[in-house]
């Protein structure tokens, strides 16, 4: 959206990138037959992933939506019907079959890199259709019906700007109920098989669809659109698309999101577990590893990862108490913990001071960017609140990448949800981590790629940007930030929630922890409070492994550095090494190590 312990592919992988450049110089020298056919297969290589990608967004065409590609913006399939399940099964086989028929030998580069990154993530995906997800299409932190409203309301990606464009969505609009009705049917097969969601998850569902629900449509947030018709639109269309859109949501929507409501609240809820991990589903023990696999792209086993966790607790605890010293504070460090939670003075006032405290942040920030980047995004950038109705259970901040046309930007979303618990020494870091230089760079910059094939421009590896977006957070005294130890420790707290995040994810899935206990875990080891402990938990449960990413990846990121700036010494350019990083898009772990591992061996020479 990775690899510590490398496979045998990756490493294949990794040992011909490493001669990929004195390669490509003798062939500049004198071409060869080799390599002649080598650019042929590369060139035939490319046309096929445009093609596949041609026929990606076709088969998804929301994807395309959020790539700012306007071309299906009325298609919705069903994503969840046994026949879509079927078309996504046969075309990723056919693709792999056709892409491996060209084979790797001969490659080098990025048409290497490309090769091995199709051909694994097809894999793991084929792999993944053992494990029946599908019959869960629906918590806290996602579902159609949540997804309908950001596209719907007209604040996401979803184009309100010409006759078209409304005419598109309500198109959209009108085949949403076919969606809910497969969802349905798809967690009544669930239930049958004993793979349902846990119940601490679902009754979090409830109040948000009937935040949605209104009496009359003009309350819904799908009326969104229609207060905002465009000004030069004639008389006769503005008539028209409100009449169309008030019978759309009165006739089509909110029964259908009446009818889900009804459904989760009367018959799903008395079925759910009351267990939460993974692990407690029908092969649910390799469903987790196979996540934890895909989400950290390397051959950790859950419990590696657990002691890894652990031991960056204690690390990071130590860290704490040097600043706790340098504080002067007397006490323990949950008394610290309790301190930075509940001291008045690291409160916002209101909302529209959190939010002009993080614009603020982007101009301070902005300014140093230079010292440490000389690879920066084309694409704009802006700050927004998270919409309300989904506030409650939503992260503190995420990030939407912008458009590919340029015409959204990238938006870094800011949680104001439950004020007192956002601190002010927490700002600094998650700007960081959600915005510049993290997610906002990376994945801007990724878009922009050119002579990279669409799969990495609008694909990704977890680890990679979840581990550069903690990674970032590393820099903020290099970016004038972090000057006061206060904010210093927003910092190692984050860092100590991403090292805390390995302890739980996997205790939840592989150990038996309840969500109790890794609620409390939270609280005695660090200084989040109840609720962004609670919704983290609970985003656990519902994503298993996915926050085991952010660790990993940072700790690969910080290695690889580790080791350029010794073996180059004053060569080390710390402009150079991040555009190293940044300037093949997201990777595997292992070959961002190995294509760093170049980058030393070409700056010595």
């Amino acid at each position: 959206m990775n690899r510590l312990l490398p496979s045998l592919l990756a490493l294949a992988t990794a040992a011909v990138l490493l001669t990929a450049a004195p390669q490509a110089e003798a062939a500049k020298k004198a071409p060869t037959a080799t390599t002649q056919v080598s650019e042929a297969k590369g060139a035939r290589l490319t046309k096929l992933y445009a093609d596949y990608w041609e026929e990606v967004l076709k088969l998804n065409p929301i994807q395309a939506t959020f790539q700012g590609d306007n071309r299906y913006n009325d298609l919705l399939p069903d994503f969840g019907s046994a026949e879509y399940r079927r078309q996504q099964h046969e075309f990723t086989e056919r693709w792999l079959k056709t892409i491996e028929g060209v084979g790797s030998d001969g490659l080098s580069g990025q048409d290497l890199l490309s090769y091995e990154i199709f051909v694994r993530d097809s894999k793991n995906s084929l792999e993944g259709e053992r494990f029946p997800d599908w019959m869960m299409p629906i918590n806290q932190m996602a579902s159609i019906a949540s997804y309908a409203v950001m596209l719907g309301a007209g604040t996401s990606a979803q184009p309100f700007k010409t006759v078209k464009d409304y005419d598109n969505w309500l198109a959209r609009g009108n085949k949403l109920p076919q969606l809910f009705d497969t969802d349905i049917a798809n967690m009544r097969a669930g239930m049958k098989a004993g793979v349902v969601q846990p119940r601490a998850l679902m009754v979090k569902v409830i109040p948000q669809l009937d935040a949605l629900i209104k009496d009359k449509p003009e309350d819904t947030l799908f009326w969104g659109p229609i207060k905002t018709l465009p000004a030069d639109f004639s008389a006769a269309d503005k008539q028209r698309l409100t009449a169309a859109y008030r019978t759309m949501i009165a006739d089509q929507l909110l029964p259908a999101y009446r009818e889900l409501r009804a459904f989760i609240n009367d018959e799903y809820l008395p079925a759910t577990r009351g267990s939460v991990g993974l692990d407690k589903l029908p092969e649910g023990q390799a469903w987790y590893a196979y996540n934890a696999r895909n989400t950290t792209t390397t051959d950790m086993r859950p419990a590696e990862i657990h002691q890894l966790g652990l031991d960056e607790v204690a690390r990071i605890h130590g860290e704490i108490r040097k600043l706790m010293a340098e504080t002067g504070f007397k006490g323990s460090l949950q008394d610290f913990f309790k301190f930075m939670q509940t001291d008045p003075r690291f409160n916002f006032k209101d909302e529209p001071a959190l939010l002009a405290y993080y614009r603020a942040l982007e101009a301070r920030i902005n300014k140093r960017i230079p010292e440490q980047f000389s690879l920066t995004p084309k694409a704009p950038f802006e700050i927004r609140p998270v919409e309300e109705f989904r506030a409650k259970s939503a992260a503190g901040g995420e990030y939407q990448s912008p458009s590919e046309d340029g015409s959204r930007p990238g938006i870094f979303y800011v949680n104001t949800y439950d004020l007192p618990t956002r601190k002010t020494w927490d700002a600094e870091d998650l700007y960081l981590h959600e915005a510049i230089p993290g997610h906002h760079f990376q994945l801007a910059l990724q878009q922009e790629l050119s002579g990279v094939p669409a799969f990495r421009r609008f694909g990704g590896e977890t680890a990679f940007i979840e581990g550069w977006g903690l990674y970032s957070e590393s820099l903020g005294k290099s970016l004038g930030v972090y000057e006061t130890p206060y904010d210093y420790f927003g910092y190692l707290q984050n860092e100590l929630w991403r090292a805390i995040r390995l302890v739980t994810d996997t205790g939840l899935h592989s150990k038996g922890w309840t969500r109790e206990q890794v609620i409390k875990y939270m609280l005695d080891n660090s200084a989040e409070s109840e609720t962004q402990a609670t919704a983290e938990a609970e985003r656990y449960i519902a994503w298993p492994a996915q926050a085991l990413a952010y660790k990993i990846g940072e700790l690969k990121i910080k290695q690889v550095r580790a080791k350029a700036e010794k073996e180059l010494g004053d060569k080390f350019d710390i402009r150079e090494f991040h555009a190293e990083v940044l300037k093949d898009g997201s990777v595997p772990l292992d070959v961002l190590e190995a294509k760093v591992d170049r980058w030393i061996a070409s700056k010595k020479g």
